[in-house]
C-alpha cells in the first residue's frame, strides 16, 4: 500500500531525522551527565552492566543508533524515490528506541535477557524497514549500507552476552565501535566529497575538485576494515599495529583527495572534513597502542574514534540535514560555531587525557561538559525546526 504524498500529522513525525536527531542529541548529553557521577562512584544505576559498559553501550547503541536511524530514514527516500516513513509507524520506532534506553538503565529490575531483547529490537526493526524500502524501490546499489548495520546489531547482541557472561565487556565493545566506524567510512565517503564538490562548483569552480570514489577508496576501505577486524580480535598483535598504521595513512590520503582545505571558508562543509580527520588519528593511535600499550592506552584510540570521528561527524551531519530539510540556510551562525567548538574541545581534551598529557584535574569535567553543552545545545537550538512544520513536512 502506497504512503500518502501529503502528511498532515505532527511535524516532528513528518520525517525520520526530526524525532531521532532531537532525542539522540538530548540523550547524548543527558547520559554523559549521568555517567560522570557513576565514574566517580557517586551514583549507582539499577543496571546489570558495569558502569563503563553502560556508558559505552548507551553512546553506541543509544545515541549513535538514533542518529544513524534519523540519517537513514532521511536518506533512503532520496535513494529509492519513495515517500518517507511518517506518523504512527515512525512513532512506534521512537517508542521502541526509548524502551531500549529504559530497559538498559533498569536491567537489574527486568533481567538481562529481557533488557537485551527490548534493546536489540530497535535496530532489528530499523534494518527491516530499510530492507523493505530498498527492495520496494529496487535501489540495489545502496544495499551495502545494510552490512555495517547488521554488524552493529550483531555487536549489540555480543555486547549483552559478554557483559552477562564475563561481568565486563572487552571484544564486543571494540566490535561495536568498529561497526560504527565502518558506517562512518561508508557514509562519510559518500557525502563529504559530494557536499564539497557541490559547494566548490558554486563558490570556487576554478580549481581542484574532490576525487570521485574509485579503486583507491575501495582499497582504503578494505585495509581499514581488515585493520578494525584485527583490532577487535587481537588489539596488541604486531600485525594489527602494522595494518592500522597503513589504514591511518590511506585514510589520511583519502581525506586529502577530498580537498577540504578549499572549503575552509564554509564551516558547514569544512567540519565534515575535520570530523573525518579523527579517523586517521584513531587508526594511528590503534597502531601505537599495539606496539606501546603502556604509553598509548586503548582509551586514546577509542575516544579519537568515538568522541572525535563519531561525535563530530554525527553533529556535522545532523546540523546540515536539519537545516537542509527544514528550508533553513546552510550557514553556520554563532550558535552552530559554538556547538562545533564544544565537541572539538571535548574530543581533543579526552584524547589528551588518555595519553597522559599534563592536564588539570578538571580536564575530564571540561571534556564531559563541553560534550553535554554541544549536544543539548544542538537539541535546544534546533527544537523549533524539529517541531514546527516546514517545506519538508510534505516533501
Amino acid at each position: 500500500m502506497a504512503r500518502p504524498s501529503i502528511y498532515s500529522g505532527p511535524a516532528v513525525l513528518s520525517y525520520g531525522f526530526r524525532p531521532f536527531f532531537f532525542m539522540g542529541a538530548l540523550y547524548a548529553g543527558l547520559s554523559v551527565l549521568l555517567w560522570m557521577p557513576q565514574y566517580y562512584g557517586e551514583v549507582s544505576l539499577p543496571t546489570l552492566m558495569a558502569p563503563v559498559d553502560w556508558h559505552i553501550h548507551e553512546m553506541l547503541f543509544g545515541f549513535l543508533s538514533a542518529v544513524i536511524t534519523g540519517f537513514l530514514f532521511t536518506a533512503v527516500p532520496n535513494w529509492t524515490g519513495r515517500m518517507p516513513i511518517t506518523g504512527w509507524p515512525l512513532l512506534v520506532l521512537v517508542v521502541l528506541w526509548m524502551a531500549g534506553r529504559v530497559a538498559m538503565t533498569f536491567s537489574a529490575d527486568i533481567g538481562w535477557g529481557a533488557a537485551m531483547v527490548i534493546d536489540v529490537a530497535f535496530l532489528v526493526a530499523v534494518l527491516g524497514v530499510i530492507v523493505v524500502e530498498i527492495f520496494a524501490g529496487k535501489n540495489w546499489r545502496n544495499f551495502r549500507v545494510l552490512v555495517p548495520l547488521a554488524l552493529l546489531i550483531a555487536a549489540n547482541v555480543g555486547f549483552h552476552l559478554e557483559a552477562h557472561s564475563q561481568g565486563i565487556t572487552d571484544v564486543s565493545r571494540r566490535a561495536a565501535l568498529a561497526a560504527a566506524i565502518i558506517l562512518i567510512m561508508l557514509i562519510g565517503g559518500r557525502i563529504i566529497p559530494s557536499f564539497t564538490r557541490n559547494w566548490l562548483a558554486r563558490e570556487a569552480p576554478d580549481g581542484r575538485m574532490p576525487a570521485a570514489f574509485g579503486r583507491f577508496d575501495a582499497v582504503a576501505l578494505g585495509i581499514s576494515v581488515l585493520a578494525l577486524a584485527l583490532w577487535v580480535a587481537v588489539p596488541l598483535h604486531i600485525l594489527t599495529g602494522a595494518l592500522a598504521a597503513f589504514a591511518a595513512i590511506l585514510q589520511g590520503i583519502r581525506l586529502a583527495r577530498w580537498v577540504g582545505w578549499r572549503a575552509v571558508s564554509d564551516l558547514m562543509v569544512f567540519i565534515l572534513h575535520v570530523g573525518y580527520g579523527f579517523l586517521p588519528i584513531g587508526f594511528a593511535l590503534i597502531a601505537l597502542g599495539a606496539g606501546w600499550p603502556d604509553q598509548v592506552p586503548s582509551a586514546a584510540a577509542t575516544h579519537a574514534l568515538g568522541a572525535g570521528a563519531i561525535g563530530v561527524m554525527t553533529m556535522a551531519v545532523m546540523v546540515r540535514a536539519t537545516h537542509g530539510h527544514t528550508g533553513h540556510e546552510l550557514k553556520a551562525g554563532t550558535a552552530i560555531k559554538a556547538i562545533f567548538i564544544c565537541l572539538l574541545v571535548s574530543a581533543l581534551v579526552r584524547i589528551a587525557h588518555a595519553l597522559g598529557a599534563p592536564l588539570p584535574d578538571v580536564a575530564l569535567h571540561i571534556a564531559a561538559f563541553a560534550w553535554v553543552i554541544g549536544f543539548i545545545g544542538f537539541a535546544v537550538y534546533h527544537a523549533p525546526m524539529f517541531f514546527k512544520a516546514s517545506a519538508s513536512t510534505t516533501s
